[in-house]
């Protein structure tokens, strides 16, 4: 059962939205060492290149019929990491920031991280007691639009680091990043729900399954 769940999985595997979707795993850590590094520019360019090829693997995959089992792994896990990565290198700069005010509100950044590191292991969860993940609705969609947009501004514009230059002052950086935060909270209550719903479903079926085998024993 195991290694059919394997080939399953690598079943049509080399594609080109699976190459783009490795490529964009390859650039999280390429970003990392460019941005903390202070090469802010080359690590833009780097992040748009892996916006880019998350754009088009999607719009490939759906065009010429390559989906596969382990697209829809690579995309989601390309996606977690590129967040997790931007929201730390984030924290670490603002960290060791001159303005008092912004240090002080580093940490926030963290909340991002927190969020990715609960909901991959409780997926990995859901997945071991044979529940199935939720896919990204609406509120999830659009808190990961508002984050990219916002990380991306206070990359390009915002104190400290701004590459164009730092248009964006500390106190609205921070209002940003809170919106950003509350987004990302909604989004992960969003999946609650759903979770609860699996749950439930799975303790109905359980129950029937019991009752059918009780019915069972009972006529003979």
């Amino acid at each position: 059962m195991e290694d059919k769940k394997k080939s399953d999985l690598f079943e049509n595997w080399a594609t080109i939205p699976n190459l783009l979707s490795f490529l964009r795993i390859l650039m999280v850590p390429v970003f990392a060492v460019l941005f903390l590094k202070g090469h802010y520019a080359w690590s833009v360019f780097v992040l748009a290149l892996s916006g880019l090829s998350d754009f088009f693997d999607g719009k490939i995959a759906r065009r010429f019929n390559q989906i596969s089992a382990l697209g829809k792994l690579l995309d989601p896990v390309a996606d977690k990491l590129t967040q997790i990565t931007i929201a730390v290198v984030l924290y670490i700069t603002f960290a060791k920031a001159e303005d008092k005010l912004v240090k002080a509100f580093s940490w926030i950044f963290l909340i991002f991280l927190l969020k990715e590191l609960v909901m991959i292991v409780g997926g990995a969860i859901m997945i071991a007691i044979g529940l199935r993940p939720s896919a990204a609705e609406m509120p999830g969609k659009v808190a990961t639009f508002a984050f990219y947009v916002i990380m991306i501004l206070i990359i390009a514009i915002g104190p400290e680091i701004g590459i164009f230059g730092q248009f964006i002052p500390n106190w609205l950086m921070i209002i940003l990043v809170c919106i950003s935060v509350v987004l990302t909270i909604t989004a992960f209550c969003s999946y609650i729900p759903g979770v609860r719903r699996q749950l439930r479903e799975k303790k109905e079926k359980k129950l029937q399954e019991q009752g059918q085998e009780d019915s069972q024993q009972e006529e003979q």
